[in-house]
């Protein structure tokens, strides 16, 4: 084709009817709705978005409303000691790019005088964030410290029950809904939004105006892995405040501050190196949806930071504020029809939900009805089977799992209830202590060997068992011979169907005593009901319970003794 060829040629318009056609016979006879996702929030994710799909074309426009200027506030969290080591990593991580003072009081600091002093000094020219604490945190003392002048100068967001921020912080707000627990504990967006909209509008009638109540209010987020819905999420938050401040009688909806950090739902001890990876992913989901405070967490939070760990977290935002210029933007997803598809679709969930809560007796009775607590025990558990049986990836834990020696001890990091990764750690920190002698006893040719074999050693490995594999068998008896030999604790059978159904029956016949054995594929159940009869341990397959079974594998080899074949 030439080039003038190409400059004049025109492309026929197609729509999404033609699109689909097409779709459905690349199929091969599957049905279209195999390309459909269904989320945790009930959301169905199509597998094309066009114009025509959007039912409110206002949604960019309340979303750029609501949101007060492009960007957002690095807030690297620091990990120190004492409060002089506060003081000293903080003004060197704000040399290196942080913009924020991020003091987590969780495990409170000793802080003497002139460290006080110091940090009085710089929160005039830096907004300080403070979560996690209570009225008797030494570190409040520096409001005292802050001239009465200055203290307008002083920005930022605190909530502490039983605590009052003294005079002159009119730049400060101290009223959130904060509902990272709700999220570690199993909330998907649909939930935090709701719970976020159901607390605000809660506390708003406390106050003489709504106006009045949101000058002091902010919300607080947890921003997991699911890219394009964390964005989503975001986004859903600014409409939905707008519109409980419209059904208060708002005329023009103040801009509430979103405050954000990287979930630690997702984290993982087990090839931490990824939860920077997660991390990433995290903190840009938060930048394109308008985050307008972002804190990453180092990916090795859950077992002690690092100077590197800790700058690597930091550089993730510098990385992206820098390298893409998205900061310039003040919608940087608007205009893309899955996005603000899925920002509506959060928001007429989210609200009906919120309505649910407010006609339940609002926010506080909702909570101690036990009605919030089943709805995330349900998400968990769904979470949770999900990651076990790897229809749900945490790459490094429940696949692709790396055998290296792990630390799992958390002496210097923090402890976090919930996470999803916990369950494979646990069994990992049984098998690091006591490891069997695993071996993968293959039958047939190689090209029909393999990918059975490769998809039971990844299997273990989630685990932390390591396996070998043997060598190529022709008959049972050959195995039997090679397993004498061996003795190895644990085998695992690798062949295909057939020829698994053919060597089995003789392979449990004359199986050298003290070895626990398992097929891996899934048959018939008069076919395994006779092998287990026989002396087979168990079966290996995709779509099992991985945690059930490595804990079966666990349970039925003390590791202290040879198991005796019955």
């Amino acid at each position: 084709m030439t080039i003038h060829k190409m400059r004049t040629t025109n492309f026929e318009d197609r729509n999404y009817l033609e699109w689909k056609e097409v779709a459905v016979k690349s199929l091969r006879g599957k049905p279209f709705e195999e390309l459909i996702t269904k989320t945790p929030e009930g959301i169905d994710l199509q597998p094309l978005y066009v114009e025509e799909q959007l039912d409110n074309t206002n949604t960019i426009d309340t979303i750029r409303q609501a949101k007060k200027q492009p960007g957002w506030i690095v807030a690297q969290q620091q990990y120190a000691a004492d409060g002089q080591s506060f003081v000293a990593e903080l003004m060197s991580s704000i040399e290196r790019g942080n913009e924020a003072i991020v003091y987590d009081g969780t495990n409170q600091l000793e802080w003497d005088e002139k460290s006080l002093e110091s940090l009085a000094e710089l929160v005039v020219s830096y907004p300080i964030f403070i979560i996690n604490t209570n009225e008797n945190d030494q570190l409040l003392n520096i409001f005292d410290n802050v001239a009465q002048e200055d203290r307008s100068k002083v920005r930022g967001a605190i909530s502490i029950t039983g605590w009052c921020l003294p005079d002159g912080y009119t730049n400060v707000r101290t009223i959130s809904a904060d509902v990272r627990s709700a999220h570690l504990k199993g909330a998907d967006a649909v939930t935090e939004l709701a719970l976020a909209i159901a607390e605000g509008a809660e506390i708003a009638t406390t106050y003489k105006t709504f106006g009045e109540f949101s000058d002091q209010f902010f919300v607080r987020f947890a921003i997991d892995t699911h890219f394009f819905m964390e964005i989503a999420k975001i986004r859903a938050f600014r409409i939905l405040w707008n519109a409980l401040g419209k059904s208060f009688g708002e005329i023009k909806v103040a801009h509430i501050p979103i405050l954000t950090e990287t979930s630690l739902r997702t984290y993982s001890k087990l090839d931490p190196y990824v939860n920077l990876l997660r991390a990433g992913n995290e903190a840009f989901s938060a930048v394109l949806g308008g985050a307008d405070v972002i804190t990453v967490h180092p990916h090795d939070v859950l077992t002690g930071t690092t100077p590197a760990s800790i700058r690597y977290a930091r550089n993730v935002q510098l990385v992206i504020k820098n390298e893409t210029l998205v900061d310039k933007v003040l919608d940087p997803s608007g205009g893309s029809y899955f996005i603000d598809t899925l920002t509506n679709e959060l928001v007429e969930k989210a609200w009906d939900l919120f309505v649910e809560i407010d006609a339940a007796g609002g926010y506080e009775t909702y909570v101690k009805s036990g009605k919030l607590e089943q709805r995330l025990k349900v998400n968990r558990l769904a979470s949770s089977e999900k990651v076990a049986k790897g229809t749900k990836s945490l790459i490094g834990t429940n696949i692709y799992a790396d055998l290296s020696a792990i630390e799992l001890k958390v002496d210097d990091g923090v402890e976090v209830e919930g996470r999803l990764a916990e369950p494979f750690e646990d069994i990992r920190a049984h098998f690091q202590e006591q490891q069997p002698k695993t071996v993968l006893v293959t039958f047939g040719e190689l090209k029909d060997v393999k990918p059975r074999a490769d998809f039971v050693s990844g299997f273990l490995a989630t685990g932390g068992i390591h396996s070998e594999w043997s060598p190529l068998f022709n008959n049972a008896q050959e195995a039997n011979e090679w397993l004498a030999i061996e003795k190895p604790d644990y085998a695992v059978v690798c062949a295909n169907s057939n020829v698994t159904e053919e060597i089995v029956t003789d392979l449990l016949e004359g199986l050298p005593n003290g070895i626990l054995i398992d097929a891996a594929g899934k048959y018939e159940t008069d076919v395994s009901e006779k092998w287990l009869a026989n002396g087979l341990n168990g079966f290996m397959f995709s779509g099992q319970d991985r945690i059930k079974k490595l804990t079966d594998i666990k349970n039925s080899w003390k590791g202290d003794a040879k198991n005796e074949k019955a």
